[in-house]
């Protein structure tokens, strides 16, 4: 911590009267019940379970003894939670700030917070600036405005679909020339990585990770399940791959899309919509409700027409707000 951060962090503990301290795994209840509460107020339910704090607090990419702060008042109720995490080695990091409504006065010290700790992140990584993102629900007037009044502005809109699954789903035709592949092998992890990485590189928020950092990102956390990576080859060639998760699962019973990806290459012979539609059929097998995912609208390719063609709604939309320092 410079001495920056020190300074803010110090002086919101005493002037306000609040202990702050680092976060430990032992947090995540606490945690998770504040974002609820504050999650509730917004968009009028919990839209983090228990699961993913856990799955956010132990990201490799997070570190425990410097990116996080948890606030508590005087009688020990967690009133604030905020984090900032650095994406690959890139310049970009993303940010949160939470604070319960009886706790206000701590907004502006604990963006103050985030912003120097991000640029430490990205000084250490040899930038000389740091991109910060945070997502913002389009229902959140209150954040947007703190947002706005410090310099970030609207970037992009991630738009959460969802297709409801009413019993069994017709398995998709299989296209002449393509296998499917599962992601149970370490050879197939690879070619989806590869994949993914080529097929992501233009999107929005993209940082390059190699195939060690991905499987480890993603291995960590709770939810994912290699089982669900698919990955299909076009003449023997990898060319299109799909990462289904249980992000969902556990609450709502849904399935997730978290990644999918199809090279420059192979793109308009209906590879997308088949590895789509391939995923619906696997998770109405497995007794979910729906899948689930989420496009950027502002992306270059038509992603989000072929998902609502295929019979996916718009559920939610989370604007990410930018500000480079």
């Amino acid at each position: 911590m410079d001495s920056t951060t020190a300074s803010i962090t110090a002086s919101t503990t005493i002037a306000a009267g609040y202990l702050t301290r680092r976060p430990s795994a032992h947090d995540a209840e606490a945690i998770h019940e504040l974002i609820s509460l504050c999650d509730t107020q917004v968009i009028g339910k919990a839209d983090m379970t228990l699961d993913d704090v856990i799955d956010e607090l132990g990201d490799p990419a997070f570190d425990r003894e410097n990116d996080g702060w948890l606030v508590h008042d005087a009688d020990g109720r967690l009133v604030a939670w905020a984090w900032a995490r650095r994406k690959g080695d890139s310049d970009n990091v993303d940010i949160d700030v939470v604070v319960h409504p009886d706790a206000q006065a701590l907004t502006g010290r604990l963006w103050d917070t985030v912003t120097a700790r991000a640029s430490q992140i990205t000084a250490a990584l040899g930038h000389d600036h740091a991109v910060l993102d945070i997502g913002l629900y389009r229902e959140d007037s209150g954040k947007r405005a703190v947002a706005a009044a410090r310099g970030f502005t609207a970037a992009t809109s991630f738009i959460r679909l969802l297709v409801d699954h009413e019993g069994a789903v017709a398995e998709p035709v299989t296209p002449a020339g393509v296998t499917l592949h599962s992601g149970l092998t370490d050879e197939v992890r690879r070619q989806g990585h590869a994949v993914q990485q080529a097929g992501f590189a233009e999107h929005f928020g993209f940082t390059p990770k190699g195939f060690d950092e991905w499987f480890a990102d993603l291995d960590a956390s709770s939810t994912t399940d290699w089982a669900q990576l698919t990955v299909a080859h076009v003449g023997g060639e990898p060319a299109a791959m799909l990462l289904g998760t249980n992000m969902f699962a556990g609450d709502e019973n849904c399935g997730y899309v978290r990644q999918l990806a199809v090279l420059p290459a192979f793109r308009g012979r209906g590879l997308g919509r088949f590895m789509l539609r391939t995923a619906f059929a696997a998770d109405a097998r497995r007794g979910r409700a729906g899948t689930y995912l989420h496009v950027d609208a502002n992306n270059s390719t038509p992603a989000l027409d072929l998902y609502l063609s295929v019979g996916m709604r718009q559920v939610l939309a989370i604007d990410v707000w930018r500000r480079t320092v």
